[in-house]
């Protein structure tokens, strides 16, 4: 029996508000009524207002179901408004970063900077009339078999009122940066200088003229250095892996746009060795300047792990001219000193973690890395109406691909459940003898 069918047999009194009160009051009997409400949500809870449940929402609203985003944070999007860098630019064209149903403005760059993508979203929200409810942090979600319904508990930090949602659907859409992800170092309490994560960096400014450790080299701590270098702070990057650096730009067209167009006619291997043979003569050999390159190609690396290949904005050249020292792993930390793996040690004022982001979920998720357990294209879908968007590991197209899917899947519901409810409803007006 699918889904729908399901919904369909859970009879009248499943969908009967009376029941519904009954069923929450005898379960709340020994609550304050003062600080707990329960509210019922005709369409589905989205949990995120970032880029993936804006998303979502906006397919949902095109399709006529009505949808409620809640937010821990107070804004839309709040990773990019928050926790971001000043420099920051998306890293692809913004043809690859469009949300569904509305393009980028024609006045914006082609890589558009931090500003001007959340003015995007913004807007985006405002053309869908998305009004997500802020500042309410989800503490769990079950499903309720005797209702047929998602019990949604959430607290808002705000007002300090425990709200329990019911829907008949649920989508996860918390993403795949929802915490960031901080290393235990030894010797961290020694140091002595700060130790932040980029969620918390801002600008090289606050470094000028000091010595600063970046730990981690995918493109946010590439990006991080160079802005250091530009501020005139004396920057070392510690790669602890292989890593593969593209230039952004291939023949006059970015990178990724020239290998999804390449994908179209070629297997993957042979489109990773012509990105390895165009790199090679573009940027040279990086394996002398400490940067080795994995075995596998990097379109077929992403696929496999979803490791992103650095796309350089100009940090390579600041490595080969010596102003941005590569350094092995990290062994220990002593007071405003490192001590890395090879023995060596160096003395620094602060460190900068770019060591990335992870999910926070459960449930049809990963306890490991918090992912979804079926792998891509088919972790959108769960269990009794529970859905997953933009754990794909591929950007904001895969965001879009998944929002796709779970509002058609939703749409296919909740037409079925209109028309029985209809033909219910018809079945108790009063019938004509002629």
């Amino acid at each position: 029996m699918d889904y729908c069918s399901q919904r369909e047999l859970e009879g009248k009194q499943a969908h009967d508000p009376l029941f519904i009160e009954k069923k929450m009051n005898n379960n709340n009997n020994n609550k304050s009524s003062s600080s707990e409400r329960c509210i019922w949500v005709p369409g589905p809870v989205i949990v995120g207002a970032g880029p993936s449940g804006l998303a979502t929402a906006a397919y949902l609203k095109e399709k006529g179901v009505p949808s409620l985003i809640l937010e821990r944070s107070n804004c839309i999007a709040s990773l990019w408004q928050l926790k971001t860098y000043d420099r920051l630019h998306l890293h692809l064209p913004k043809q690859f970063c469009e949300l569904p149903l509305m393009g980028f403005p024609s006045d914006f760059p082609t890589y558009p900077t931090k500003q001007q993508f959340i003015k995007y979203l913004e807007s985006y929200a405002e053309k869908f009339h998305i009004r997500p409810w802020f500042n309410e942090t989800v503490k769990h979600a079950e499903f309720d078999a005797t209702l047929g319904f998602w019990r949604v508990k959430s607290v808002c930090k705000s007002e300090m009122i425990t709200t329990e949602f019911l829907c008949r659907w649920l989508i996860v859409a918390t993403g795949e940066n929802a915490e960031a992800v901080v290393p235990e170092i030894e010797g961290m309490d020694e140091f002595g200088g700060p130790i932040k994560h980029t969620s918390l960096y801002k600008s090289g400014e606050e470094f000028r003229g000091k010595r600063v450790l970046v730990v981690g080299c995918g493109n946010s701590g590439m990006e991080v250095c160079l802005d250091l270098c530009n501020h005139d702070a004396t920057p070392s990057l510690v790669v602890r892996d292989t890593v593969h650096i593209l230039p952004r730009e291939m023949l006059g067209k970015s990178t990724f746009g020239l290998s999804m167009w390449l994908l179209k006619w070629l297997p993957v291997r042979f489109v990773d060795r012509f990105l390895l043979i165009m790199s090679w003569l573009m940027l040279g050999d990086t394996a002398q300047f400490g940067l080795d390159r994995p075995n596998l190609g990097p379109l077929e690396l992403k696929n496999l792990s979803g490791k992103t290949p650095v796309l350089d904005v100009g940090t390579l050249a600041k490595i080969k001219s010596g102003h941005i020292k590569v350094r092995p792993a990290i062994k220990r930390l002593k007071r405003y000193t490192v001590e890395f793996v090879d023995g060596t040690t160096q003395n620094f004022d602060a460190i900068i973690l770019a060591t990335g982001y992870k999910s926070n979920e459960g449930d049809m998720f990963s306890k490991e890395d918090g992912f979804p357990t079926k792998p891509f294209p088919n972790g959108w879908k769960g269990e009794n109406g529970l859905y997953a968007v933009g754990f794909t590991k591929r950007g904001l197209l895969g965001a879009s691909m998944d929002a796709k899917r779970i509002a058609e899947d939703i749409e296919r519901c909740w037409r079925a459940e209109a028309k029985h409810s209809t033909a219910f409803a018809l079945s108790l007006l009063p019938q004509s003898n002629s």
